[in-house]
């Protein structure tokens, strides 16, 4: 159903409480949002108008404005998300929901303040979805001590830098250590590996972030009665592993077909897991 006040092409935002056109949107110059990256966002897939795993994604967002002392939004956001779903005609197929957040204009001194912070949600169609991926290491680290460690942070040009890297190179994807040199994450996905029939993925310790779709894999896994851990994963255990995926909330899992030279096969248990997941993002599908 077509919403009767935009045209074909033209794309509906919803920014702090009021539907506007995309032309319309607009952020104070002084938000650090803005001037800083300060800020946090949510991606969320949509099958068929419907937000799947929202409740744990807003949940994080809500736990990460907690970890940066902003109060929590009191916006009804499953509705929200639904109509603008539907005013941009993608409530049929798949779609990618970004939920984003500044911090507002105010001092550096005083990260806290901020009353004019800015929320808003957009949505488009979330593409093809990916059969396999090739990744490198990257040659930088994370930094697991980082005070932004594990929040989905607005300040994303470390992840876009490394991911241009990787690409020169021949690359989808790349994968970053920590400063103990342990697996952390990929850099727009969680990674998990297949050691010896079993599923590791790096713990939250290891400075990863909390993944949405890592988390749903792990319960996943459980219920499929695959032994699944988070553990420390070093370089080598890597490298060795008989199966690796990605996880992120939009491709859910993807198989590694290749790190670096060495080529891999795309395995029983990732298929049992990628058929589990499937069966829990299809449109009639109430898992929340």
């Amino acid at each position: 159903m077509r919403d009767p006040t935009t045209s074909p092409g033209m794309v509906t935002l919803w920014q702090d409480g009021r539907w506007i056109k995309e032309g319309e949107f607009s952020i104070n110059p002084g938000d650090r949002g803005l001037l800083h990256g300060l800020g946090l966002f949510e991606t969320i897939l949509a099958v068929d108008g419907n937000p799947k795993f929202l409740g744990k994604h807003l949940r994080r967002l809500r736990e990460s404005c907690q970890r940066l002392g902003w109060k929590s939004l009191e916006y009804s956001f499953e509705s929200i998300i639904r109509e603008l779903l539907q005013r941009n005609q993608l409530e049929i197929g798949r779609a990618k929901v970004r939920l984003a957040l500044t911090a507002g204009s105010g001092s550096i001194r005083d990260l806290n303040s901020g009353a004019n912070r800015s929320v808003w949600l957009t949505a488009e169609a979330a593409g093809t979805e990916m059969e396999s991926i090739a990744v490198d290491i990257s040659p930088w680290v994370r930094n697991e001590r980082s005070p932004l460690s594990g929040l989905k942070c607005a300040s994303y040009a470390e992840n876009l830098l490394a991911l241009e890297h990787a690409r020169n190179a021949g690359f989808e994807e790349t994968l970053f250590l920590n400063t103990s040199g342990k697996v952390c994450e990929a850099a727009t996905a969680n990674v998990f590996a297949v050691v010896a029939g079993k599923l590791f993925t790096p713990q939250l310790s290891s400075g990863c972030l909390p993944g949405i779709t890592r988390a749903v894999v792990l319960e996943l896994a459980r219920q499929l009665g695959i032994d699944a851990r988070e553990a420390d994963i070093d370089l080598g255990t890597l490298v060795s592993a008989t199966e690796v995926f990605l996880t992120s909330s939009v491709q859910g899992p993807v198989p590694v077909c290749r790190i670096g030279e060495r080529r891999l096969a795309i395995g029983t248990l990732f298929h049992r897991i990628r058929g589990a997941w499937t069966g829990r993002v299809e449109p009639n599908s109430e898992w929340r």
